[in-house]
C-alpha cells in the first residue's frame, strides 16, 4: 500500500496522532428526508483516526442513508461535515475521493465479466505511459495478489468474478477498498457472508488499518462481533441519534444494545416453536452434482426445521439449488411425499411445490427496479389473473394481505422494491413465494443483512410454515441462529455430508468439528 502521508497532509491531520480525540470526519445536526419522509433528524457523527466507530440500527434507522451522505452518494438537506479541518459544503455534496473515503457496501458493486484485478483498479487503472495511456496489467495483477494475501483469499487476481462465490467477491470488494489508500473506511455488513476463519482475517486486517492511523465506520447485524472488533458504538432509532458508547469504558452487553436499537427488549432472539415430528416430506438419496458435491443423503419432516451448517463453500447452496433443478444432478434421486421426483428445471420444481429463498436477493430473489406487488407476483402469476388478464385490484388486495401476514413496513404496494429496507426486502422475496401450494421451501441465509427485529419477524414466519405443515431447510453461516431455530442439523464440509445432530446434541464445537472434517483429515 501507499504511504498514508498525502492523505495526512490533503486532510491537515497530524496521522500520528491515533486514538487521540481528533477527529478526522465530524457530522453534525444531518438532517435528510425523501418525499417528506424524515430519514435522518439532526444526527450527530464523528470518527477519529486509529478507531473503529460501528454503526449500529434497526433497517430503515438511517445507517444507509448517513453512510452514503459521507461518500456523496446523498446531499445532506442540513448540517456540516468536516474532514479533519476541511468542512465540506453540504449543498454541495462529498467527493469521497478527494476526502479519501471509501466503502464496501452490504450490496456488490462488482463487473462479474471483468478478473479479478481489473475490478480492484477500475477507478483507478495503472498504466505504464501516462501519456499514451498503456495500461500496466503485470503491475495490476501484481498489487491485486498481494492485497488478496493480506486478506487469506484462496483465488487468483487474473479469475473472472463470475467464477467465484459470494463471499469471494466480499474480498475483491474489500480489496478494491483497499487499494484506494484511503484514510475512511466504511464497512456495511462485511462478514454477512464470511466463515468464523475468514472473519477472523478480515478482523486482522481491520486492525491493522487502524493502527496505520485509518478511521473504520463498522455496519453489522451481528452484534457479538461489535465487542470484538469496534472501539464506540452510535445508535440509530427512526432517523435520530441515541447514543455513543464507548465500548472500553462501559459495560454493556448485547441485549443493551438491542434495547437501544429497538426501543424495547426482546424477550427472545430466536423465539423457536416445537411441533410434533410428522411424516416424511422430503427424502434425498446419494445426490451428486458435479464439481460441486457427491453422495449427499439427507430426509425432512413435517413439523421441523432442518439445518444445513458448513463453511461457505462446503456445497449447502449447491445442493439446494440441485434440488430447486437450477444444477444438474450427475446421480441420486428425490421424492416428494413419497413420489419420486424427475426435477429438471426450477419450474419443475415449483410445479411440485418445491421454493427456494435465494442467499441472494438483489440480483436472484427480487427485481429491484419493479414495485412490491410486482415483484410478490413474479413465481404464481396466474393467480393474479382472470381470464388471461392481470387484475390489479386482486393483485394489490393479496399482496397488502401478504406483506400484513409478513409485517411488511409498508402499505404501499406501488413502492419500489429498492426502496425498502434489506430486512422488508427479504419479507418481499419470501412473499412471493407463499402464494403457491408450497410444500417445501428451502431458505438459503434468510437473515443475510437484516436486524434483529426483522430477524424475529423472520423466525415467526419461519414457525408459522411449519405449524402449516410446510418442510422448511434453512441454510445459514451464522451459529446462533444455526443453535436456536433447528429441530436438526445437517453439517457439509467440501461437497459431502460430514455429520448430522439433533437439536439437544448439538453444540458450536461439534458443528465446527463436523464442518472441518475433510480440511483437517486432508492437513493430516
Amino acid at each position: 500500500m501507499k504511504d498514508l502521508s498525502d492523505f495526512g497532509k490533503k486532510m491537515e491531520i497530524d496521522m500520528t496522532s491515533v486514538h487521540t480525540h481528533e477527529t478526522c470526519l465530524s457530522m453534525q445536526g444531518i438532517c435528510k428526508s425523501f418525499a417528506g419522509v424524515q430519514a435522518l433528524d439532526h444526527v450527530d457523527f464523528d470518527l477519529r483516526p486509529g478507531e473503529v466507530h460501528a454503526l449500529l440500527g434497526e433497517n430503515g434507522a438511517g445507517k444507509s442513508t448517513l453512510i452514503k451522505i459521507m461518500t456523496g452518494a446523498y446531499t445532506a438537506d442540513e448540517g456540516t461535515i468536516r474532514f479533519g479541518r476541511s468542512q465540506v459544503p453540504v449543498k454541495g455534496g462529498v467527493n469521497a475521493k478527494e476526502y479519501g473515503v471509501s466503502a464496501v457496501y452490504q450490496e456488490f458493486n462488482l463487473m462479474p465479466k471483468m478478473k479479478v484485478y481489473e475490478n480492484i483498479f477500475i477507478s483507478d487503472v495503472i498504466f505504464k505511459n501516462r501519456f499514451l495511456k498503456t495500461v500496466d496489467r503485470p503491475e495490476m495483477i501484481r498489487r491485486s495478489e498481494e492485497l488478496l494475501r493480506t486478506l487469506g483469499a484462496g483465488f487468483k487476481a487474473t479469475q473472472t468474478v463470475a467464477s467465484l462465490g459470494i463471499a469471494q467477491r466480499q474480498m475483491v470488494e474489500i480489496a478494491k477498498a483497499l487499494s484506494a489508500n484511503a484514510g475512511i473506511i466504511i464497512f456495511d455488513e462485511p462478514t454477512a457472508v464470511l466463515t468464523e476463519n475468514e472473519i477472523g482475517q478480515l478482523f486482522a486486517t481491520i486492525r491493522s488499518l487502524r493502527e496505520r492511523g485509518i478511521g473504520i465506520v463498522y455496519i453489522s447485524h451481528r452484534l457479538e462481533e461489535i465487542f470484538e472488533i469496534a472501539d464506540r458504538v452510535t445508535i440509530l432509532r427512526d432517523g435520530k441519534k441515541v447514543n455513543v458508547c464507548d465500548l472500553h469504558q462501559e459495560a454493556l452487553t448485547v441485549d443493551h444494545l438491542i434495547q437501544m436499537m429497538v426501543g424495547r427488549t426482546l424477550e427472545e432472539r430466536f423465539p423457536k416453536k416445537y411441533f410434533t415430528r410428522g411424516e416424511e416430506i422430503l427424502r434425498v438419496e446419494n445426490l451428486s452434482s458435479p464439481g460441486r458435491f457427491e453422495n449427499v443423503s439427507f430426509t425432512l419432516y413435517k413439523g421441523e426445521i432442518l439445518s444445513m451448517a458448513g463453511l461457505v463453500g462446503a456445497g449447502r447452496t449447491e445442493v439446494a439449488k440441485t434440488i430447486f433443478g437450477e444444477y444438474p444432478r450427475s446421480s441420486g434421486r428425490v421424492f416428494l411425499c413419497g413420489k419420486e421426483l424427475n426435477i429438471r428445471s426450477p419450474q419443475d420444481a415449483i410445479r411440485e411445490g418445491i421454493s427456494l429463498l435465494s442467499e441472494d436477493r438483489k440480483d436472484e430473489g427480487l427485481v429491484q427496479k419493479m414495485s412490491v406487488k410486482q415483484n410478490m407476483s413474479l413465481v404464481y402469476y396466474k393467480k393474479f389473473q382472470r381470464h388471461g388478464l392481470f387484475q390489479n385490484e386482486l393483485m394489490n388486495r393479496l399482496c397488502l394481505e401478504m406483506s400484513q401476514r409478513l409485517e411488511l413496513n409498508t402499505r404501499n404496494m406501488d413502492l419500489k422494491v429498492s426502496a425498502l429496507s434489506g430486512g422488508n426486502q427479504q419479507k418481499v422475496s419470501l412473499g412471493k413465494w407463499l402464494f403457491g401450494e408450497c410444500r417445501v421451501i428451502i431458505l438459503d441465509e434468510p437473515t443475510r443483512g437484516v436486524d434483529v427485529g426483522a430477524k424475529v419477524e423472520i423466525y415467526n414466519a419461519m414457525n408459522d410454515l411449519v405449524r402449516q405443515g410446510i418442510g422448511v431447510i434453512m441454510i445459514s453461516s451464522e451459529m446462533p441462529e444455526i443453535l436456536g431455530m433447528s429441530d436438526r442439523i445437517m453439517v457439509m464440509c467440501e461437497g459431502r455430508k460430514t455429520g448430522e445432530v439433533s437439536r439437544e446434541e448439538a453444540s458450536q464445537e461439534l458443528l465446527l468439528k463436523y464442518a472441518t472434517t475433510r480440511i483437517r483429515e486432508a492437513a493430516v
